[in-house]
Formats: structure tokens, sequence, C-alpha cells
């Protein structure tokens, strides 16, 4: 009798094991799905609270209103014109603002002397308000496309520079000495050291970036555009259209988290080598 529970025992663990070890999975569509749930709840009590009267939906339209105003600005052609305007102003602006605030946070980070010098005045003027340039910019650079470009360029230099100088700068020093001991040359010592240690806190200041740049198309199409998302804000407001201000509002929301998603997943293959805390993607 002994024998025989001693053999069975080991098969029963066996049988168990591999299926208590395997992770369990999350349906893919489920990240998506949960992160819709809450706009979409929000939006369908707001119709309902319209639809039984208990708001008469002129100052905060409800979403039926908001989708056929965007419905109606895509069939007239404006919708796309506003949007392309918008969208390239942001992206001139981010490629701008991301290569200086890229160069001068990496010579800030690896070079003391440089830090001290250029630091106290770029922390100088991060902290003047965006509409402050707003007028020097117009002086400068006149009313057309090229201030506008500058003034989102300022809104994402700064995150990205204080990123990579704060990355940079939060290099482990043990690491450092280890490629020392090494022998590796300065290039292979920021391509094998530096930059693995420096690309996660980048991403996320890239992505701050972004967000800023967003906010700071906003400030740089009420300089006197015709065109963009912006203006759409301007002219509903004059107008006394609150169905396309938040039309606008909502185009601006999904236009900025379909650009960080893109740098998210464009950013992934670069980050797989992290073994960080929380689950990863996909799992429960």
């Amino acid at each position: 009798m002994a024998i025989t529970l001693e053999s069975q025992a080991p098969e029963r663990s066996d049988a168990v094991g591999p299926a208590a070890a395997a992770p369990r999975r999350a349906p893919r569509w489920r990240g998506p799905v949960l992160g819709l749930l809450l706009p979409l709840t929000v939006a369908l009590g707001w119709e309902l609270a319209v639809h039984l009267g208990w708001s008469n939906g002129r100052l905060v339209p409800p979403p039926s209103k908001v989708i056929a105003t965007i419905g109606e600005l895509a069939n007239s052609g404006d919708l796309t014109r506003h949007i392309v305007a918008t969208v390239s102003r942001v992206a001139a602006g981010f490629g701008l603002g991301v290569l200086a605030g890229t160069l001068l946070g990496a010579v800030s980070g690896y070079w003391g002397l440089a830090r001290q010098l250029l630091d106290p005045t770029v922390q100088a003027l991060r902290a003047i308000p965006s509409i402050a340039w707003v007028p020097l910019f117009i002086l400068w650079l006149g009313i057309f496309e090229t201030s506008k470009v500058a003034l989102i360029a300022v809104g994402v230099f700064f995150p990205v520079y204080l990123g990579v100088m704060g990355a940079i700068r939060s290099v482990d020093r043990k690491i450092v000495e280890v490629g020392r001991t090494f022998r590796l040359s300065g290039h292979a010592m920021i391509r094998r050291i530096l930059l693995p240690a420096v690309l996660p806190a980048y991403v996320v200041a890239l992505r701050v970036g972004l967000g800023l740049g967003w906010m700071f198309v906003v400030a740089a199409e009420f300089m006197g555009a015709s065109e963009g998302l912006g203006f759409l804000l301007i002219d509903g407001q004059q107008l006394g259209k609150p169905a396309q201000i938040v039309a606008a509002i909502v185009i601006f929301a999904l236009l900025g988290k379909t650009t960080d998603w893109l740098i998210e997943i464009a950013t992934a293959p670069l980050l797989r080598w992290q073994d960080s805390f929380g689950p990863r993607e996909g799992d429960a």
C-alpha cells in the first residue's frame, strides 16, 4: 500500500504542476475595451440625461449632436483640412523640439561644464508661461507658420531636455565603472551602457513632450490661424457653437492618444529587455 501511494504522488504533482505554473493570459481585446469603458459610460450617461430632459444640452451638447457636427465637418471637407494643418504643425514642432532637447540634454548630462553653463538658463526659460512667447514670436517670426511651429517646439523641448539630462545623470556609476574596467571606448560606452540605461526615461520624455506639443498647438493656432483644430475652437466660441467646440476637443483627444500609442508601439521593441514591475501586456 505504501509503495502504491508513493508511486502515485509524483504523477499527480506532475499533472498539476505545469497547469498551475502556466500564466493566465487575458484576451488581447481586454485592454482597449477597459480603456473605452469610462468615456463611453460618461457619454451614454449624458446622452440619457439630455434625452430624459434632465438637461437641455445647450451648453454641453450630447454625444449625438457632437457626432453629427463631426459628420457635417467631414462631409464638407473642412475636417480633413483642419486636421492636416494641426497635425503638420505638431509634427514639425515635435521634430525640432526633440532634436534640440536630445542634443542639449545629452551634452548637459554627459559634460559637467556644459550643464553648469546651460542648465540654469534652461530652467529659467522653462518657468516662462507658453502664452508669454506668443507676442515675441509674432514680432520675430511673423504671424504665419514659422511662429506656430517655433512655439510648439518650445513646448516639446523642455521635457525632452530634462528627461535626457536626468536619465544620463542617474545612470548607475557601478555600470560605468564596469565598462571602464573592460576598456570600452567612448562610442562603445555610449552604445552598450549609456544608451540602454537612458532609453526608458527617454521614451517617457518623448511621450510627455508630445502631449505638451498638442497643448501648445492650441496656443499656436490662436495666433491668427485660418485653419486647424484650434481655429475650430475659436470659431465655435465666437459663433456660439458649443457642439463644434466639443467636437474639436474630442478630435484633439483622439489624435493625441493615437500619436502617443504610435510612439509606444514604435519603441516597444527597444524596451523588451526590461524586467519591470507589474504584469506584462496580455497577462491577467
